[in-house]
């Protein structure tokens, strides 16, 4: 059993310097939360700031160069020995910054930290003229090959139940309540590659919130049943999903209830 439990949960939009300002503008507006004071050695991370004085889950970061991507800071009371347990399930460790926390990647691949700041105070939906939404999951893209130890590196980490969820290609992690934003892992058909990460966006009307996305300057990639697939002003692409943002019961899946 890890002895690592899990606080808290931050997940950062590392974005290209080319479309950095445009991409933060566009999440801010699409969340409806306002953009901190620039921090970090060559103020390169903000924060997005929900109101009523929820504590912040979404950041962004500007890179040196690439295209854009995301990783996901884990809360956690102390980050070396977090580190350790995560190196003894297979995890890599990929920088150690003398401010406290730790850069590591996952057994497939993934870029994720731990960190030791606190928070607490989960945010409520935003309420649009189509409905409310919010940013509440973390979708783990994983190559089939891989998916059986990635699922199996996070459960343990974290110590969270990991269980079926109604897509065969999915599953799920059971968190504790109270934490900003779900984890789920989805087993894609390409058989090898890095794990990387998308959001997902929950709303009451999936078809209004994705025409607020459009008249944003957000580009429709593809339409599924359950879910539209999107672009940020990066090309990050992330998900409009039908579930309901309020339901606690519906956990982790992208199918509406």
């Amino acid at each position: 059993m890890s002895r690592v439990r899990v606080g808290w949960l931050t997940v950062y939009l590392d974005l290209p310097p080319e479309s950095f300002a445009p991409s933060v503008a566009y999440w801010s507006a699409l969340t409806g939360y306002a953009v901190s004071p620039a921090r970090g050695r060559h103020d390169e991370y903000a924060s997005l700031l929900p109101p009523g004085g929820a504590d912040d889950h979404l950041a962004v970061q500007r890179l040196g160069s690439g295209p854009g991507r995301l990783h996901l800071d884990l809360h956690v009371a102390d980050p070396a020995a977090a580190a350790e347990e995560a190196v003894g399930l297979g995890a890599r460790v990929l920088a150690r910054p003398t401010d406290g926390y730790v850069v590591l990647e996952s057994p497939g691949g993934f870029v994720f930290c731990l960190v030791s700041h606190p928070q607490g105070r989960a945010a409520a939906p935003a309420a649009w003229p189509g409905g409310r939404s919010m940013v509440d999951q973390v979708c783990l893209d994983i190559p089939a090959d891989g998916y059986e130890r990635e699922t199996a590196f996070w459960s343990a980490l974290t110590a969270w139940e990991l269980t079926a969820s109604a897509g065969a290609e999915f599953r799920r992690l059971r968190h504790q309540p109270g934490l900003p934003v779900r984890i789920l892992l989805q087993r894609l058909a390409e058989p090898t590659g890095r794990v990387r990460a998308h959001l997902d966006l929950a709303a009451d009307d999936r078809a209004a919130e994705v025409a607020r996305h459009e008249a944003l300057g957000g580009r429709v990639l593809a339409r599924r049943q359950w879910w539209t697939v999107l672009a940020d002003p990066a090309g990050t692409a992330y998900c409009v999903t039908g579930r309901t943002p309020t339901d606690p019961t519906d956990h982790l899946t992208k199918e509406p209830r």
